[in-house]
């Protein structure tokens, strides 16, 4: 047998990585190579993506980002601004070929730490944080199936939507949403990343990527930016205005991505990552989503214990606030310097 051969990534390796991703039941959209030119382009971040091929056949690949921060440290990320990341192999061999090299990576760099964000336990050894739980459902080809698979109290607010007379657009730019997404980011006292990146998502990603925005009397009230990946649909960025809640402009705004992606083929509805104990978490719990925990697992190099730049330590609280009374305009401007480590 001939020996696995680990080496980084090379742009004629584009075609054979996401084909193999796409074949590999565990590969993700956040596997994808075009996240290597997104956090490229966006944010600044060097990449680092590696593959293991046998006789010139990948058989595992695993998409790293270094993100370097005075304030916020020095970390090898597998994938920052994703839920999932870590390695994606055919055997053990080149499972085990990959982590050698990151760890080897992750030491030759001098990070504080190196980051597999896995959707099961797969280095039992490492440090892990318990923290996230992603969220998702089958998507039936029959609406009313879906409709009456809502519980209860939250489909009614699907159907207020409904009555309010909302209605949904696919946004050909990013402009509304990021407005509402600005807003809503503010609100929860996060630092907002630049309109640019969003932009590039929608340039690097093409038709598996739009923004569904909607309005009451032509007037913009919500907005969620959305990614397709096999059958799958993952809304990921959304927002909303101040009177979206009233108006139950969330819950239909999910129900009308659900829809069009079931219009699309879609058959498994993502609701992404959420931190236990938070509003967003009970959220998509009332709608019918069980919780599975992701196990962020954690090498360390330089740091004796696991980063913790989660808005729930106690230690960004008074910033929190002030950020929190800022205009969103000022949010806008600042807000890009420090999201772009907090991925």
């Amino acid at each position: 047998m001939a020996p696995m051969r680990v080496r980084p990534f090379e742009e004629r390796d584009r075609a054979a990585w996401n084909a193999f991703v796409l074949a590999h039941p565990e590969g993700t959209f956040f596997h994808l190579a075009e996240w290597r030119d997104v956090l490229q382009r966006a944010f600044g971040h060097r990449s680092h993506y590696l593959l293991a091929e046998r006789d010139g056949e990948i058989r595992a690949v695993l998409p790293l980002a270094e993100v370097k921060s005075l304030l916020f440290g020095h970390a090898l990320v597998s994938t920052p601004f994703c839920v999932y990341g870590g390695i994606v192999a055919a055997d053990a061999a080149g499972h085990a070929a990959l982590e050698e090299a990151a760890c080897r990576l992750a030491r030759e760099l001098q990070v504080d730490h190196l980051e597999m964000r896995n959707r099961r336990r797969l280095h039992p050894d490492w440090a892990v944080k318990d923290l996230y739980f992603t969220f998702r459902k089958p998507i039936d080809p029959d609406s009313e199936r879906n409709m009456l698979a809502i519980p209860r109290k939250q489909r009614a607010m699907v159907r207020k939507g409904i009555k309010e007379g909302l209605r949904a657009e696919v946004d050909p730019h990013v402009d509304r949403h990021y407005r509402m997404y600005s807003s809503s980011m503010r609100n929860l006292g996060s630092p907002i990343f630049a309109r640019r990146y969003l932009e590039i998502l929608k340039e690097a990603f093409g038709d598996a990527c739009d923004v569904v925005t909607i309005l009451k009397d032509d007037a913009p009230v919500a907005s969620v930016l959305n990614f397709y990946f096999r059958d799958e649909v993952l809304p990921y960025y959304g927002g909303g205005t101040s009177r979206a809640r009233a108006l139950a402009a969330n819950d239909f705004m999910y129900w009308q991505v659900m829809e069009q992606a079931r219009q699309r083929g879609c058959r498994v509805f993502d609701y992404g990552r959420s931190k236990r104990d938070t509003g967003a978490f009970d959220f998509k719990t009332n709608w019918g989503f069980e919780p599975a925990q992701l196990f962020y697992e954690y090498y360390l190099v330089r740091r004796k214990d696991m980063p913790n730049l989660s808005p729930s330590n106690p230690r960004f609280g008074t910033a929190i606030r002030l950020w929190q009374n800022l205009p969103v305009r000022v949010t806008q401007l600042v807000g890009p310097h420090l999201a772009k480590y907090l991925g």
